[in-house]
């Protein structure tokens, strides 16, 4: 290796070294304003207030890292419930375990591929944002009552496993995959407070999105079997991977009626392939997506090619796919409701589109064809289900 070289190296590796220091230094400062501010969810009382966010950490509940969980709640309209799963990644693989998010691998572009820990920097994305958001108008489900089920476990909300791993240094490290059982607790809550809603939204963002057709069907037998007026909904929640089913049994060690339906690549449209086949038309069904979706299209092209970056080829992949997905799902049931957009965020974006939308300001802001997804949304629990944006997938 010549001079040049080994000094474009060395600039390199100080350029993620600064980055990764920063990163960490901006989410350390964010999550200690949070914590120390008036912000900042309280545990669950004895008797709460109405419109106000709380935790309710989960005796049982678990991290993936071994720390605490919890989950958040508001109590508002006791008839009209959101029960809503929270995205933040996925790990399928030794490699991936050992990698999870961090504010520094996030600002110096290294591999993070899932949230294993709930910390005070996480309460921002979880509430008080799109459809959580307690203080704007705009929001239609401002004033619903809420269980939003907290996710740190890389596993689509349904594992039941101790992951043993080796770390990018080499140690040993254990990964808890207990979504599952974290959803399991997190219900036991929401029964507790909301018995009897009549109105019944299911949804959830990126890895959430996955969960809801893969629970949708418990949550509405085992839970709400008296709710006839339930709508699902699945915010950005597309990736193809071939062994979706190994993981699902072998290294989440999902239950057989989570893992046994999945055939495809697509766990999404198994998932709801297996859920439409047993529960019909009992359900509204939505999905959502942007149509080159920036962060979706970098997971896939870390599946295929080892490369943890969004590029315009794998977004044109990406693209190709959700028409092929979209399609898959009208199969389903002609009834089915899709948001297509095509937003971008300056920078964040990186020459793709968003990574979801439902929990983030342009919910209410931005618009589709003269329509956000917050009035499509609404009017889709109202009984009016419709298409948005199709027109970017024909």
């Amino acid at each position: 290796m010549n001079r040049k070289n080994r000094l474009n190296r060395k600039n390199l590796k100080s350029g993620i070294v600064f980055a990764s220091k920063a990163g960490d230094y901006v989410e350390n400062r964010i999550g200690k304003a949070i914590e120390n501010s008036r912000f900042k969810a309280d545990d669950l009382p004895e008797k709460p207030e109405e419109m106000t966010w709380y935790r309710v950490p989960l005796e049982k509940g678990l991290s993936g890292d071994g720390s605490e969980y919890y989950i958040y709640v508001k109590l508002a309209d006791p008839k009209k419930l959101c029960i809503f799963f929270s995205g933040g990644g996925v790990a399928w693989n030794e490699y991936t375990a050992a990698r999870p998010v961090t504010g520094g691998k996030v600002a110096s572009k290294q591999p993070n591929f899932y949230w294993n820990n709930l910390r005070p920097f996480t309460q921002i994305m979880n509430i008080n944002v799109g459809i959580t958001d307690i203080i704007s108008d705009k929001n239609p489900f401002k004033d619903w009552s809420f269980v939003v089920i907290t996710y740190a476990t890389g596993d689509f909300h349904v594992g039941n496993n101790d992951y043993p791993f080796k770390t990018e240094d080499g140690g040993e490290d254990v990964l808890h995959f207990h979504g599952y059982v974290n959803f399991l607790e997190s219900m036991k809550v929401s029964k507790a407070l909301f018995p009897n809603p009549d109105t019944l939204l299911i949804a959830g963002n990126s890895a959430g999105a996955f969960a809801v057709p893969a629970l949708a069907g418990e949550i509405a037998d085992d839970y709400y079997p008296k709710t006839r007026n339930i709508t699902l909904f699945s915010d950005s929640g597309q990736l193809l991977y071939k062994n979706w089913r190994k993981t699902a049994k072998h290294i989440w060690m999902a239950k057989e009626s989570i893992w046994k339906p999945i055939h495809t690549d697509n766990i999404t449209y198994d998932w709801y392939k297996d859920l439409y086949e047993k529960h019909g038309e009992k359900f509204r069904y939505l999905y959502s997506s942007s149509v080159r979706d920036y962060l979706l299209s970098a997971y896939y092209n870390d599946i295929v090619n080892r490369k943890y970056e969004t590029d315009a080829d794998v977004r044109e992949e990406y693209y190709q796919q959700l028409k092929v997905m979209i399609d898959q799902l009208k199969e389903l049931t002609p009834h089915f409701g899709m948001f297509m957009n095509e937003w971008k965020l300056p920078i964040i974006t990186m020459g793709g589109t968003v990574h979801t939308s439902v929990r983030e300001p342009h919910f209410t802001l931005f618009t589709q064809n003269g329509i956000s997804m917050a009035e499509w949304l609404r009017d889709a629990v109202e009984g009016k289900v419709y298409d948005v944006g199709m027109e970017l997938i024909r």
